[in-house]
């Protein structure tokens, strides 16, 4: 049996007042790119039918930076908000007459792998959530799983001492069939301390219709939220060690790795040499034995193979090196010399 088609809807409509910013959250920079860029990538791994953000706080700022991102792109707007089940009924109209599965992802959550979406897209049960074994589960509201499946999510302080012994926690992350969405997130209410409206109550709605709810676990990296600037910090050192070790793994050669710094996209081709302190900037490939020597910032360009740039090089987008097109920069009058650019580079 074929798969249904996918839906995403990212909600990116929180201010994060714990950044201490006029910016809003998701626009904050990880790995080159707004946070809600990580979002939209992973969203992209599925091939989706439609892919809805929610926005608010910032909300033409946000608008803008999607658009630049993923031009095809659902932008909806939630003036209040009330809650994560609120935002996911903002989108709903967006998606009138999808038939198919509904992944709800988060701005501020730049790690969910490839890996878990296509199971969490894949998964045969009426509602699923993403869970994780917490080191420290702490205040996370807690999946609470029998035979049956998942039972019910219950939040930490509404818990009893037997449920906060569980170390099997909600991310938020959720899955759910369109139709079942539709039927449900009207049912919702905000009867609760804060007033606000939680798609986690959505699982309780489901079970009493006898929908069959079920959890696929990740590793608890992968659920990171960003809400500190020192989370941030947190979040761009884990990304640059991925990043280094997966070039690495692929046949790259970096002389120094932790001084070379990638964006989300930076695309390397096996047998390519990197020198010490090198920054890539959003939109860089760079080809198959080509030479980045030290202390170059490269940016929306794209170097192709047996091209030598650098050092001390500065890379603007829109450059594109040929190989042999740029010679070595002295290090005493760092005046660039080359005989193909096609566009100015520096």
């Amino acid at each position: 049996m074929a798969e249904k088609p996918v839906a995403v809807v990212i909600l990116a409509a929180g201010q994060g007042s714990r950044m201490q910013s006029d910016l809003p959250k998701v626009l904050h920079r990880l790995g080159g790119v707004p946070l809600v860029g990580h979002a939209l990538a992973a969203a992209r791994s599925l091939e989706p039918a439609e892919i809805v953000v929610v926005a608010g706080h910032g909300a033409d700022a946000v608008e803008t930076a999607v658009r630049k991102l993923e031009p095809d792109a659902r932008i909806v707007l939630q003036s209040e908000q009330l809650g994560t089940g609120h935002a996911v009924r903002q989108a709903l109209p967006t998606l009138e007459g999808f038939e198919g599965k509904v992944i709800v992802l988060y701005g501020d959550t730049p790690f969910i792998g490839e890996d878990t979406l296509a199971a969490l897209a894949s998964h045969t049960a009426d509602l699923v959530v993403l869970g994780f074994e917490a080191e420290d589960p702490g205040r996370y509201g807690r999946l609470v799983v029998t035979e049956a499946g998942l039972e019910r999510i219950v939040e930490y302080k509404d818990a009893d001492e037997a449920i906060r012994l569980i170390a099997l926690c909600n991310s938020g992350v959720m899955a759910l069939d369109a139709g079942l969405l539709r039927q449900l997130i009207v049912r919702l209410t905000n009867d609760n301390a804060a007033g606000e409206y939680y798609l986690t109550d959505l699982v309780a709605l489901a079970r009493a219709e006898d929908r069959r709810c079920n959890v696929v676990t990740c590793d608890e990296e992968e659920t990171l939220g960003i809400n500190t600037r020192a989370e941030l910090a947190s979040a761009e050192a884990a990304f640059q060690a991925r990043a280094r070790a997966e070039a690495l793994e692929n046949g790259v050669t970096l002389a120094d790795p932790g001084t070379v710094w990638f964006a989300l996209d930076t695309a390397i081709g096996r047998d390519a040499v990197i020198g010490q302190n090198v920054v890539f900037g959003p939109g860089v490939t760079v080809e198959s034995g080509a030479e980045i020597l030290p202390f170059c910032h490269l940016e929306g360009c794209h170097i192709s193979s047996g091209a030598t740039v650098g050092p001390f090089a500065r890379l603007r987008p829109g450059a594109e090196l040929a190989a042999m097109s740029m010679s070595a920069i002295s290090s005493r009058s760092r005046t660039p010399c080359w005989t193909r650019v096609s566009r100015s580079a520096i």
